[in-house]
């Protein structure tokens, strides 16, 4: 069987969706390391930002096409597995019994809409600088560096701002937790249980990555950072 052919099977879709996301986990824990900075203050975050604009650039673009296409699969599997299960059951039963389900597992669906909509946005507020509620985004310090810490500092003082990372931060841990078990079960390397939520990997993982990430806005808005 061709890679192409494996490609159009469920179980090759269900791989494509686990690599990706471990993928994707991967990024993220590198990601939060770097933004935990803002808590060493204003010249730390900035000079981290600057190497990877600059001595590291070639890296960043590498990493950047790698998660695009990444995203890409990722969605698209997604995707193509839903319409594969709406296929085989048109008709909703009037009545069955749910299997062994958490609160992650149920708002995986929605809750990735939801986050792939918050990507866009980050990207388009701090890496295209395109979205700049503080109007802070095209500032440079004395040596010409984009002052990523200024921006952080006055977007995260806006209450809608803090509120929609906050918000999209709980989502991504819901989905984390159920992601990251079910991709490496997709791989061969757990098994499934009768409770969901003996998952101690998981969701060790997925509660660092999301409140890694949601301590920076929490912070900022309340005068901790900046």
């Amino acid at each position: 069987m061709s890679y192409v052919n494996f490609l159009k099977t469920t179980i090759g879709k269900k791989v494509v969706m686990a690599v990706t996301g471990l993928i994707g986990v991967g990024y993220l824990i590198v990601h939060v390391a770097g933004n935990l900075q803002a808590f060493s203050g204003q010249e730390k975050l900035d000079n981290y930002a600057a190497t990877l604009h600059g001595p590291l650039d070639e890296i960043t673009w590498l990493v950047r096409i790698v998660l695009i296409v990444a995203v890409i699969l990722h969605v698209w599997s997604a995707w193509s597995l839903t319409q594969e299960a709406h296929a085989a059951r048109p008709v909703a039963y009037g009545k069955r019994q749910p299997q062994v389900s958490t609160l992650a597992s149920r708002t995986m669906r929605w809750g990735g809409v939801f986050l792939l909509a918050f990507i866009v946005f980050h990207i388009l507020h701090f890496t295209v600088k395109a979205i700049d509620p503080a109007g802070w985004a095209h500032t440079h310090d004395a040596a010409g560096h984009y002052d990523i810490y200024g921006n952080v500092v006055h977007s995260f003082r806006i209450w809608w701002v803090a509120l929609i990372y906050l918000v999209a931060m709980v989502f991504l841990g819901l989905h984390l937790f159920h992601g990251a078990w079910s991709s490496v079960r997709t791989l061969g390397y757990a098994k499934p249980g009768a409770n969901p939520l003996h998952r101690q990997i998981a969701l060790v993982v997925a509660l660092a990555i999301a409140i890694g990430f949601a301590l920076v806005p929490i912070a900022v808005y309340a005068r901790i950072i900046g």
